[in-house]
């Protein structure tokens, strides 16, 4: 061995170089695969990475830091289809913390005789190891190591039966990178030039191949709201007294007139009579859930702690890495009977909360627990599961995340729970059936180790078919419709995954994209579209349509999917995207170019409108009023006749009053409210 001069450590002579996707991965790496000894720990420009001894060879352990490399180009102006991979420190500033890994993964790379990708088994990581492997050392002396879990167990299995680099994934994740840059800076450059071009500013714009769709739903959704006028509905209620000291208040009917309703209430009054007509009593087995996958674990933390996709993604990552979860990134919903999951039982019973909950799962299995194994699969990865490995001091994030996914692990080998409902219907004063319900949890089964999915069940009085109760009450409630909701970021990640667009790795991701663009805001966990991500989209639908289809993304998602899987060359699918991307960025510029920057500058304010809306700062359109403002008044207005119908006669006056109070109004529709009453805007009613 010789002492390097650059590196603080002894380097053997001729070693193999393995290269993890992060420095934790690659400590742990070297602590499981050595043969006995201790790894040295080495660093190199504050850059950690271990020499080690194997019976075969000496290793060494190094470390990227994600990715290292990325696509860029030398030409101006678009379209343009020639690039290139460089060094991501010298084409992103955010990214210069990349050049030290970058360097000492190129000194260890002039010592090495073999390569070994040890980065995370999925696209992006087969993308980052092998293009290290390309540019610093030699994919035919570089082989592929596939593991699930940071234990000891997972790296020794797969140390011991190195691959054959997964050129399929390789090619579908290079593939991804080509479409994605090709998309992204064209269509880019096409609206920042265009603005440039109108207002001679300069401005950062950004689209995306998954981008552009998903800003378009939420833009829809948002739109969608923001017009909504609410509609008057009456609901009927009765108060039925069940037995002593149990009352019930039960829905009759809903109605769109106040007479209607009127009118039924007045017949109960008449005759305050109820009898049971039916009984139905049920016991239901409710089977424990599967393991998780990315995307049901993103679920749970949303909806128990309000975590954000990409925040909960982020901190599986880290117990990942950590080692104590399997890998995140997954669809699976399974657990291969190759994962020994009574030794991981045995690991946790050691942690208080879980022991009890595991010495049943022991004694009612026999010592043979399996998991319940869900539908969906994943060829690289199982199921999120625990690894046994126990956690020293978590923060609460971490330790809410780790606890979901231990207890929705455990739940998946439990048995399943039992339920009781009863349902009885009632005939109220010889007219209007009325249905009622109630349960309880005869056996708590999974319940007990995953108590974040328990029903909450009220138990019913026993009742008799043909008995006879008293109706004490009838009242009618006049309500307004519920807007239709906006996304959330769960949501708008689940609408991605359903509409077949992005993958489990990316969503979360491209959603903090178009946050972070300034394209979309949140505002009490809802998502909205905000005046640049509105325009931006308004702009990309009207002369990019193909672009923000999800037909086209899905398209092309599929087509990544064949080179994954074998069925389709790298090649062809990137020259069908830039046949497609230079027909339509060439009549772009030759047609609508200068429209497309004049609209752009004007919603970024570069450009002062000719006339401004008559309730905001936007151009006018129609009647003195910008086209959301324009549509929201039509929608007011047309509104009113159905007001007009259900409430008697109501005002135009009141009628707007109520639409600017009601929570339930369209922003829009508010601002268009507003500016009625205060006397901006004057309504030519058609009847008038």
């Amino acid at each position: 061995m010789g002492r390097s001069r650059r590196a603080r450590c002894w380097l053997p002579g001729r070693y193999v170089l393995v290269i993890a996707e992060k420095p934790k991965a690659a400590r742990r790496i070297a602590e499981y695969i050595a043969d006995g000894s201790r790894p040295l720990r080495c660093s190199m420009n504050g850059v950690p990475f271990w020499v080690l001894r194997r019976s075969d060879a000496y290793y060494v352990v190094g470390s990227a830091a994600g990715h290292l490399y990325g696509l860029t180009t030398d030409e101006r102006g678009f379209p343009v289809f020639s690039y290139y991979w460089a060094p991501l420190w010298r084409i992103d500033p955010g990214a210069k913390y990349t050049r030290k890994y970058l360097s000492v993964l190129e000194f260890l790379a002039k010592g090495a005789v073999l390569f070994v990708n040890a980065c995370d088994y999925d696209i992006e990581g087969s993308v980052i190891g092998f293009l290290v492997i390309r540019f610093l050392g030699d994919p035919g002396r570089a082989r592929r190591v596939k593991f699930s879990a940071l234990t000891p167990s997972d790296i020794r299995r797969a140390f011991s039966s190195l691959g054959p680099l997964d050129w399929d994934m390789i090619e579908a994740g290079l593939a991804r990178h080509e479409l994605d840059w090709l998309w992204g800076i064209n269509v880019s450059r096409a609206l920042m030039e265009s603005v440039k071009k109108a207002s001679r500013r300069r401005v950062v714009l950004s689209a995306g191949r998954v981008q552009s769709p998903t800003l378009r739903e939420a833009v829809e959704r948002t739109k969608r709201r923001n017009l909504f006028v609410p509609l008057p509905y009456f609901t009927v209620y009765v108060l039925v007294e069940l037995g002593p000291g149990a009352r019930k208040r039960v829905t009759v009917v809903t109605t769109k007139t106040r007479g209607e309703a009127l009118s039924v209430a007045r017949a109960i009054r008449a005759r305050p009579k109820a009898i049971v007509v039916s009984v139905d009593a049920s016991r239901r087995e409710v089977p424990p859930p599967p393991p998780f996958n990315l995307g049901d674990l993103q679920t749970e933390a949303s909806r128990i702690y309000g975590y954000d996709p990409h925040y909960t993604q982020s901190i599986a990552e880290q117990l990942y890495l950590d080692g104590l979860i399997s890998y995140p990134r997954t669809n699976s919903q399974k657990i291969p009977p190759t994962i020994d999951a009574v030794s991981i039982l045995r690991q946790l019973a050691r942690l208080e909360p879980y022991a009890p909950i595991i010495e049943h799962i022991l004694r009612i299995s026999r010592g043979k627990p399996r998991p319940r194994n869900g539908v969906k699969d994943d060829p690289a990865h199982p199921a999120i599961h625990p690894t046994g490995i126990l956690p020293g001091k978590l923060d609460k994030p971490a330790k809410r995340i780790y606890d979901l996914v231990v207890r929705r692990f455990l739940a998946s080998m439990m048995k399943s729970a039992i339920v009781s409902r009863t349902r009885a219907t009632l005939l109220i004063s010889n007219k209007y059936h009325v249905e009622l319900s109630g349960g309880y949890i005869e056996d708590e089964g999974w319940f007990r180790a995953y108590p974040f999915l328990r029903p909450r069940l009220e138990e019913l009085p026993p009742l008799r078919q043909g008995t006879r109760l008293r109706v004490l009450r009838a009242e009618v409630r006049s309500s307004l419709q519920k807007a239709p909701e906006l996304h959330t970021k769960l949501s708008l990640v689940k609408w991605m995954e359903s509409s077949g667009i992005g993958t489990e790795a990316t969503r979360a991701r491209i959603v903090k994209l178009l946050f972070d663009r300034g394209y979309l805001a949140e505002a009490r966990r809802k998502v909205y579209a905000t005046d640049l991500g509105l325009a931006v989209a308004e702009i990309l639908e009207r002369y990019f349509p193909q672009l923000v289809s999800v037909e086209l993304t899905r398209h092309f998602e599929q087509l990544l999917n064949s080179i994954r899987l074998g069925r389709a060359k790298r090649s062809k699918v990137v020259d069908e995207a830039k046949q497609f991307l230079d027909k339509i960025l060439r009549d772009f510029r030759d047609s609508y170019m200068d429209e497309a920057g004049t609209e752009l500058a004007k919603a970024l304010g570069f450009i002062k409108p000719s006339k401004k809306c008559l309730v905001c700062d936007r151009e006018a359109y129609k009647e003195g009023l910008c086209r959301y403002h324009y549509d929201a008044y039509r929608s007011l207005v047309e509104g009113y006749e159905e007001w007009r119908r259900r409430l008697d006669n109501i005002s135009f006056r009141s009628y707007v009053e109520r639409l600017a109070r009601s929570a339930s109004t369209g922003s829009w529709v508010k601002d268009v409210a507003r500016a009625i009453i205060d006397g901006r805007l004057k309504p030519m009613l058609p009847y008038e």
